[in-house]
């Protein structure tokens, strides 16, 4: 990579972050960010824009919020997932999403936090996903950059999952670098759980199949036990959770030798 394309994926990468943290950008405030000139900024839009990372508005820009979301916008069950500990949710979904390098096959598990660490991926070559959720593929259908294998399976509507025979056979036969792991309860001594037993065996297999395994949850999850086991706490290699965790709550995290981060 050229020096000029470093500086321009490092420019890319921070108007991805800020568009995650703030909602919304204005040329200038990038423009004072980046220092660079509004010509750069605008240039730098418009390949974000082609590339399917974001919106460009009248002075600015903002995250894509795919339309398919639309038919949901009334139901409070999927509201109250969405809405739930959001600010914290992005946040650790950005932390995740720096531990990618280019070239790297990742997974994810069902769920809001990984939904939003596919959000927070800013402009890597080569990268590979291989995810067994809907969604994820149709926010991710436009990115120029980013290969995508679906596993297929049986549709579980409850978080656009595919489930089922067919996605753990497909899963299977794929070997991920990274696994960004979300669970209904991460519990030091009861491990990983969720609450559905379909569910539970594709993320198994997604366990199976990663080098390496990262846990992504808010405080609310640290502690918790759902019914079914996904894997053992022991068996990740990081956790990423929130800034409000207390030392409580992290410190049989700790003791069992799994790097925390709270972003």
């Amino acid at each position: 990579m050229t020096e000029r394309s470093q500086k321009q994926a490092g420019r890319a990468a921070t108007i991805l972050k800020e568009l995650r943290q703030a909602g919304s950008a204005s040329v200038e405030a990038l423009r004072d960010k980046l220092g660079v000139s509004l010509a750069t900024v605008r240039r730098d839009l418009q390949d974000l824009e082609e590339s399917g990372l974001l919106r460009r508005t009248h002075g600015g820009a903002i995250p894509i919020e795919p339309l398919f979301y639309e038919a949901f916008r009334h139901d409070r069950s999927f509201q109250d997932q969405v809405g739930s500990y959001s600010d914290e949710k992005r946040r650790i979904a950005l932390a995740a999403a720096e531990l990618i390098s280019p070239g790297d096959t990742i997974a994810l598990t069902a769920g809001t936090t990984t939904t939003e660490v596919v959000r927070s991926l800013h402009a890597l070559g080569g990268i590979t996903v291989v995810t067994n959720t809907v969604n994820v593929a149709m926010e991710l259908s436009n990115r120029k950059d980013v290969h995508v294998f679906v596993t297929g399976g049986h549709l579980r509507g409850d978080w656009f999952s595919l489930v089922g025979p067919a996605a753990v056979a497909s899963m299977s036969s794929v070997f991920v670098d990274v696994l960004f792991v979300g669970a209904n309860g991460i519990d030091a001594q009861r491990g990983l759980t969720c609450f559905n037993d379909d569910e539970v065996e594709i993320n198994r297999c997604m366990v199976r199949q990663a080098k390496r395994k990262i846990a992504v949850a808010d405080r609310s999850k640290l502690g918790a036990v759902a019914k079914w086991l996904i894997c053992p706490a022991d068996t990740v290699d990081m956790l990423i959770t929130d800034s409000g965790a207390s030392d409580e709550q992290i410190e049989p995290f700790l003791e069992l030798g799994i790097e925390v981060r709270r972003a």
